[in-house]
């Protein structure tokens, strides 16, 4: 007789199903493998198996047991097998019931001592199984998180033994109760920031319209709390995005467990030190990446010329496409990646370029020598170059409370998302919509012209320029652009203050 329950395994956020079959044969030597391409932590699960199945009280018969995941060509990767091979072989001894566990979907890992510990993919699996009408079984820390992937049934038993009492009718559980994410607010307020009123203005207007901005000037100048405070402005994600933020963050190496729908937008701040494959995703297991860990909310990358060339040139991709596509000799992984970039950094190695006082020796070729780290094509990603100068101690005592605190200016951004919305204009537009708003303003257009003539703008300049303009006319609950919104957008974009911009 064959037992058959089914699992998942991963293929970038999404879960795709894999049956687990068990068979217990005799008239042969004793013996327990698994077949199906498993790794080394599916095959290692025997011995979990055996010792939790032990603490129960059952002892494995002195006959040949396979076990086999199907499809067979696909690698089986993780701890969470443990538990459905697990529930199988139970169901092989006629301890469970086959006919109600063989269309559910389980995963979990297990303890020694027979204990369900937590998984990867939780919220994944859930939703595979909402949309096949089929039980999930999950770890009881998964709980939380596994309800919000839809109406389907959720059983999360802490232990073997509870799931076994549970269909023996000794102990009922109940479906688990979904969790939020419950961290406060941990950016700090706008208001935090003294001065700086330029940088204000043009960190709305990104936020208004998610656009890429760096951020240059001496150190000590507040670029770091600017870029932190940006994600106290963004508006509150809704359930679609939460639910892929969720998703992504479930499936994070070491940390992925979640045990809860995350509502707060990301913000990820990795070192400057960060592998190619930790930013964009990849390693042994294709993993996602800090852009995607930072989907719907704010990567911020502190001392930018600091990180590696490869790794900086290796965000163009994703800055395009808002996807981190993987692809390895073994597997080929796409995770979401629509993240805003926001990138800090001094104007040379020490600091002080363009001071009067504080400038070291080596200017102007210290600037050019530390910025020669970006690339022309990686900055020409970016919509707003800001100059963050110093702020004089005896200007910051003239600072006046309450002025721009993050939920007054996060209402601002919220009515241009919801005017963009209203007005159905894409997140991001294509060229033939950017064509339209700029050619409805004469104005406007010649202005460009100018600009265009002057600065011999890229074609991927001229519409990000633009779309900076739509963001601060949205600002305003304009649908037209005038030619002081595109001026504006011209001067953020084209008075940067790096060397060559």
């Amino acid at each position: 007789m064959i037992s058959e329950i089914q699992t998942v395994s991963f293929q970038g956020i999404q879960a795709v199903r894999v049956s687990v079959q068990v068979q217990i044969a005799g008239g042969s030597l004793p013996s327990f493998s698994i077949v199906g391409l498993p790794d080394k932590a599916v095959n290692e699960s025997k011995e979990r198996i055996r010792s939790a199945l032990h603490t129960l009280g059952i002892a494995l018969p002195a006959k040949r047991i396979t076990m086999n995941l199907s499809p067979a060509d696909i690698q089986k990767e993780g701890n969470h097998y443990d538990l459905p091979l697990a529930l199988a072989l139970l169901m092989a001894l006629d301890i469970l019931p086959g006919e109600v566990l063989s269309q559910a979907i389980a995963i979990g890992e297990l303890g020694l001592d027979g204990r369900i510990k937590p998984v990867r993919g939780a919220l994944s699996s859930a939703l595979l199984a909402s949309s096949e009408n089929r039980l999930l079984v999950c770890p009881a820390e998964c709980g939380g998180e596994a309800v919000w992937g839809g109406d389907g049934d959720v059983l999360a038993p802490d232990h073997l033994l509870s799931l076994v009492n549970h269909y023996k009718g000794h102990h009922v559980l109940n479906r688990p109760e979904g969790k939020i994410t419950k961290d406060g607010n941990s950016f700090g307020d706008f208001s935090d920031i003294h001065g700086q009123e330029v940088a204000k203005r043009a960190l709305t207007i990104a936020a208004a319209g998610r656009h890429n901005v760096l951020l240059v000037g001496p150190p000590g100048t507040g670029k770091s709390m600017l870029a932190m405070r940006m994600a106290s402005i963004l508006p509150p994600m809704t359930a679609k995005e939460s639910l892929e933020v969720t998703m992504i963050h479930s499936l994070g190496q070491g940390n992925g467990v979640t045990g809860s729908l995350i509502q707060k937008r990301p913000f990820r701040n990795p070192h400057h030190s960060v592998s190619m494959a930790a930013l964009v995703g990849g390693g042994i297991k294709g993993v996602p990446g800090e852009i995607s860990f930072a989907h719907q909310g704010v990567l911020f990358l502190d001392e930018l010329p600091e990180f590696s060339r490869t790794a900086i040139d290796s965000l163009r991709q994703s800055l395009e496409t808002q996807q981190a596509v993987v692809s390895r000799a073994n597997y080929r992984a796409i995770y979401p990646a629509d993240f805003q970039l926001i990138g800090a950094m001094n104007p040379c190695r020490c600091g002080y370029f363009g001071h009067a006082e504080r400038q070291c020796r080596k200017a102007p070729a210290c600037a050019s020598a530390y910025q020669s780290g970006l690339s022309g094509p990686f900055l020409d990603r970016i919509d707003i170059v800001l100059d963050i100068p110093e702020v004089k101690p005896a200007l910051l005592a003239q600072w006046s409370a309450g002025e721009k605190q993050s939920p007054d200016v996060q209402k601002r951004v919220q009515y241009a998302w919801d005017f963009h919305d209203t007005h159905q204009m894409s997140r991001h537009p294509l060229p033939a919509e950017l064509d339209a708003v700029l050619h409805h303003s004469p104005a406007a257009w010649a202005l460009m012209q100018k600009a265009i003539e002057k600065w011999s703008l890229s074609a991927r300049t001229y519409y990000r320029i633009i779309r900076v303009a739509r963001s601060i006319a949205a600002l305003e609950g304009q649908t037209v652009l005038s030619a002081n919104h595109l001026s504006e957008a011209l001067t953020y974009r084209l008075q940067g203050p790096l060397c060559g911009v």
